[in-house]
């Protein structure tokens, strides 16, 4: 089960990735995309659009929209989800953060060795074989290992976990040079971290070939992308619930994030958003404004919020306490007001 804060945690990147999409929506036909090319081409398909989309004009600009929709999951949401459920973090291993990790020739020569054996057909991708080989390097000379970034980074006592998070119509040809990136991670980080289990993964957030929301199939989808069980096997790729599962340690994860989101994404949003970020609506209408915290899973809001009577006690005569109590929950752009509940707390 996942924790309370955790889902509030969870709960609050999906207030804000709303809000921001809300502020973006094109609702104005006047402000619509100035797309020429896009526009001239679609005039073919008018007759399948007509009463379908307002205008070709309105409809390239949703079209954009939700394209940014997508980016903002996969670039920001997705990540920062995993990062709660793992308790990790983004970790880069570059040259530019001068944090190169360093391999030794001979294990450069072996990653070199069974990607071009996978390319040719002559291996068959497999975990712990390639360990063996890419594990084992005594030369004294060091190189500097291929620059690459983990998505989520986390270690414990026995292992290092780096994971990249992938779209799931990946591009073609991708899976050789990822194949490259994971086996030279992961004998560089053996050399750093030599008495510890390294793990290093692929993970897509869901599959699309599913007929479920939770849904996977990894043998249907690994042929769903070209090359992929060329160079990648099953235990090196998580998909769907697997990957939030394995994250959290706990069965049914993506189930509760589902949940969570479709909580929160009604199409009263922008009315439940402004109403909670108001603190006098708690006066006003207390059962109400309770019950949109707990629902939007707000726990320490919640606390804060029964607790109203016990905070105005101690605020009394205390003007700054008063202000950051009169604060707003969130930003415009949807930003948890983090300081704000810490400082309430401690009163």
């Amino acid at each position: 089960m996942i924790d309370t804060l955790k889902q509030e945690k969870i709960a609050l990147e999906v207030i804000k990735v709303l809000k921001s999409r809300f502020d973006s929506f094109p609702d104005d036909l006047a402000q619509s995309r100035n797309a020429p090319f896009h526009q001239a081409f679609l005039g073919a398909f008018a007759d399948k659009l007509t009463g379908k989309v307002l205008s070709i004009p309105f409809f390239i600009s949703l079209s954009s929209w939700a394209h940014g929709l997508s980016t903002t999951l996969g670039q920001n949401f997705f990540e920062n989800v995993a990062h709660i459920l793992c308790d990790g973090a983004k970790k880069e291993f570059t040259t530019r953060r001068t944090a190169t990790l360093k391999l030794s020739p001979s294990q450069k020569r072996a990653v070199s060795t069974i990607v071009t054996e996978l390319s040719n057909g002559v291996r068959q991708p497999n975990v712990d074989a390639e360990n063996e080989l890419i594990f084992v390097g005594d030369d004294v000379e060091t190189i500097a290992a291929t620059d690459f970034t983990a998505d989520v980074f986390y270690q414990d006592a026995g292992q290092i976990v780096c994971l990249e998070l992938k779209t799931v119509k990946p591009n073609k040809g991708v899976f050789k040079y990822e194949k490259d990136k994971m086996l030279e991670a992961k004998a560089a980080l053996r050399n750093k971290y030599p008495n510890k289990e390294i793990r290093y993964y692929l993970g897509f957030p869901f599959d699309p070939l599913s007929v479920t929301p939770t849904g996977y199939d990894k043998v249907r989808f690994a042929r769903y992308s070209v090359d992929f069980r060329k160079y990648i096997a099953p235990d090196e790729f998580l998909l769907a619930a697997e990957l939030w599962d394995f994250l959290a340690g706990s069965e049914r994860t993506m189930e509760m994030i589902l949940e969570i989101i479709n909580a929160i994404a009604m199409v009263n949003f922008l009315d439940d958003f402004e109403f909670i970020n108001e603190v006098e609506n708690l006066k006003i209408d207390s059962v109400a404004y309770l019950d949109l915290l707990s629902k939007w899973r707000l726990e320490r809001e919640h606390s804060l919020a029964k607790r109203a009577a016990a905070l105005e006690a101690n605020m009394r005569g205390n003007a700054t306490a008063t202000r950051i109590y009169n604060q707003p929950l969130f930003t415009e752009a949807g930003k948890y007001n983090e300081d704000r509940c810490v400082r309430l707390q401690a009163l």
